[in-house]
């Protein structure tokens, strides 16, 4: 395998593994640190889109099969994910700071956006792992 996928795959793995997992804390309970991790993930999240990106470009350009579907659903997924974490957690954070939204109103965002991002994420992460058996 030529040492450029293997740095690729690398760095994909790296950014999702922590884009999901803060994800998943977060949701689980936005104390910890909603607002704090949200620029970290959406870094992550660019890192991982991106990086997916070119995989597909160097691994499945031209094919269409069962496999490549499979992956189409996931970085959907994931590409939803960091919307939905964009408009309602980073809305509800810059809206908090700018005084137009009460502290409760903008957890309750924060942790709606955290927790519809968590779901697309697992979805996510079932099509990259499921992906090489379809």
């Amino acid at each position: 395998m030529p040492t450029v996928v293997i740095v690729v795959i690398s760095l994909h793995a790296l950014a999702a593994v922590f884009w999901a997992g803060s994800t998943f804390v977060v949701a689980r309970d936005p104390k910890f640190g909603a607002e704090r991790l949200f620029r970290p993930q959406m870094g992550a999240a660019v890192v991982a889109v991106l990086t997916g990106a070119y995989l597909w470009r160097l691994l499945h350009e031209g094919g269409f099969g069962p496999m490549e579907q499979v992956l189409l659903v996931g970085a959907l997924c994931a590409i939803a994910a960091a919307g939905v974490q964009g408009a309602l957690v980073g809305g509800a954070s810059r809206r908090l700071r700018q005084g137009e939204l009460a502290g409760p109103e903008a957890e309750r965002r924060m942790a709606l956006g955290e927790r519809l991002a968590a779901a697309l994420l697992a979805v996510a992460l079932v099509c990259m792992v499921a992906a090489r058996f379809a």
